[in-house]
């Protein structure tokens, strides 16, 4: 949505059909909520604006055949590091070498992903944050391989979008996750020793640090498995990092299906 809306031909790929109508139908939903804050007064500007946006939008369920005529690709299906691999390893075969090749990952490495193409130069990380049209944050990975053309182009990119880029080394989390994932574990740890209820922690990070949620709201709203895989993996990277002990509440929940938001019931419960 924000690549189409800023001027630039972007083809939508996914599994069928019907999940990429399901996709263009969210994708005009949400444009016309766009619209009604920025053209309140110029519904005719914004009808253009929406019409202009979806002119620039395809899809396709053939990611080897649309790859051939393409300048930059950013993938951002499921985080498994073996299936992402796959993608990449098809798509390498099939790219133009100028491509350049980029993951929306949180949690796996940039560098694992690159070694799966013959194209390490041209491959780097642009992790966007949810829900992407609102927030203005892309952090900009560099791995050791990355060319600085490549990554200044992902850089100029994210610019080119009206994002705020920031760059950091493949490092794992990155920035944002790095602190925030530890962040919310250490509030379920408070909360399974006792110290503090989970109501009452939440209050206070939203009222006393100024957090538009507080953590286990945020977990609820992430998802619980998603957080937990997060863990997990860096648990593995790193099994004597403390910030990085699983928790076994959240492997409670998770195991009883109680993923959060999306499942009506996490932490707490949803209608």
């Amino acid at each position: 949505q924000v690549a189409a809306a800023s001027g630039h031909t972007v083809v939508l790929v996914d599994q069928s059909d019907e999940i990429l109508k399901k996709s263009t139908k969210g994708i005009e939903e949400s444009l016309k909520r766009v619209t009604k804050k920025k053209f309140a007064d110029k519904p005719e500007a914004g009808a253009e604006f929406i019409e202009k946006t979806l002119k620039n939008l395809t899809t396709s369920t053939d990611a080897a055949t649309v790859v051939h005529s393409t300048d930059l690709v950013i993938e951002a299906i499921v985080e498994n590091l073996e299936v992402k691999n796959q993608l990449f390893k098809s798509l390498d075969k099939f790219a133009p070498e100028h491509t350049i090749f980029a993951s929306n990952t949180s949690s796996l490495q940039i560098t694992k992903l690159a070694n799966s193409t013959t194209r390490q130069d041209r491959f780097g990380g642009l992790h966007f944050f949810n829900p992407v049209p609102m927030m203005k944050l892309v952090e900009v990975i560099k791995t050791p391989m990355t060319s600085q053309k490549t990554f200044e182009s992902l850089v100029d990119f994210s610019k080119a979008v009206g994002k705020s880029p920031v760059s950091c080394k493949d490092t794992p989390g990155f920035i944002v996750n790095r602190l925030l994932v530890p962040y919310m574990m250490e509030a379920v740890r408070l909360f399974e020793r006792g110290d503090a209820s989970k109501e009452d922690i939440d209050v206070a990070m939203k009222l006393g640090a100024g957090y538009p949620m507080g953590p286990f709201e945020l977990l609820d709203y992430v998802g619980l498995d998603t957080s937990k895989y997060i863990i997990d993996g860096w648990h593995s990277l790193e099994p004597n990092n403390p910030l990085f002990a699983p928790s076994p509440l959240l492997n409670k929940l998770v195991e009883e299906k109680k993923l959060g938001k999306k499942t009506g019931e996490g932490f707490y419960k949803y209608k």
